[in-house]
């Protein structure tokens, strides 16, 4: 499995529409996906998909998932099933073959689509490690009666790893995912870490932390680990939104992360994850919208290779 950070040919968008969960906010969440459709086409091509029907704009866990063997692209069609039913996905699930179909994506179609697995819900370093959270890939309604060494195995095969790191704590308030590792943890470039800190509020994180701080990788050496600050509590009515600035997307000589109007935490944010990715333009989106459907700016875009 390729690493985020690798050339990429282009970015999907899966474009909101008045049958989504987004039609109350229509406007104001088009917005947000025009200035990223704009970023993205500053740097790469842009996949939009509003040509045919969906469900939802999550493309991040109902995208292709691109690995690389023998000098070929394999797209990877997983199974989506809304987060472990909690949603409808049965239109999401036919995108990825008519994107195939159409030529629109380039690449060896391999079908996997008896195994449920998005793609937020996985890490790649493109060396041979994948990251990913026992919360998530093992929770009910996804593959079981698999077992957790049934589930890696699977994993290694289909994604070229030769360990997977599994992270058993951390999880975000408001969270639909069942805790995805792409709103905690992100691997980077030169065995680096950003992931989201701790504070009294979120005790788990801070386990979390402890098991960044005794991992180690394939070579045996520790992880650089850069913590990202936790945004203040942002609400939508008594509910809780899963705001993090782990949620990034990693495009052709930029990075574009998430605000959420809080100046002083956002530019802490992206001064931390520039420190990750140094030679990359900083590019700012406001996803105060995106979260009030418990996602961000990384979980609405998938990129290709």
């Amino acid at each position: 499995m390729l690493a985020e950070w690798e050339r990429q040919s282009a970015v999907q968008l899966t474009w909101p529409h008045e049958d989504t969960d987004w039609r109350d906010m229509l406007p104001e969440i088009t917005a947000v996906f025009e200035q990223m459709a704009h970023e993205i086409s500053q740097h790469e091509r842009l996949i939009k998909v509003d040509f045919i029907p969906t469900n939802d704009t999550w493309a991040r866990d109902h995208g292709f998932i691109t690995v690389e063997e023998d000098r070929q692209l394999m797209l990877l069609d997983f199974k989506f099933n809304g987060w472990g039913e909690k949603f409808p996905a049965e239109l999401d699930n036919q995108i990825n073959r008519q994107l195939y179909e159409r030529g629109i994506v380039t690449g060896i179609y391999e079908p996997h689509l008896d195994f449920v697995l998005e793609g937020g819900s996985i890490e790649s370093d493109g060396k041979g490690t994948v990251f990913t959270t026992s919360c998530c890939l093992m929770a009910p309604h996804r593959n079981q009666p698999l077992t957790q060494e049934e589930i890696e195995d699977k994993l290694k095969e289909w994604l070229g790893a030769e360990r997977i790191v599994w992270i058993n704590h951390g999880s975000l308030i408001g969270d639909d995912t069942d805790g995805h590792i792409d709103t905690l943890v992100r691997i980077c470039p030169n065995d680096t870490l950003l992931y989201i800190g701790a504070d009294d509020e979120h005790p788990d994180l801070r386990l979390m932390e402890q098991e960044l701080q005794a991992l180690r990788t394939l070579e045996g050496r520790p992880y650089r680990l850069l913590r990202l600050p936790m945004p203040h509590p942002i609400y939508d009515g008594e509910d809780r939104l899963p705001a993090t600035y782990a949620n990034y997307l990693v495009v052709n000589g930029a990075v574009l992360y998430p605000t959420y109007g809080q100046p002083d935490l956002d530019n802490e944010a992206r001064n931390i994850i520039q420190q990750a990715f140094p030679d990359r333009e900083m590019v700012g989106i406001d996803c105060r919208p995106v979260i009030r459907q418990h996602g961000s700016l990384h979980c609405c875009t998938m990129q290709y290779y």
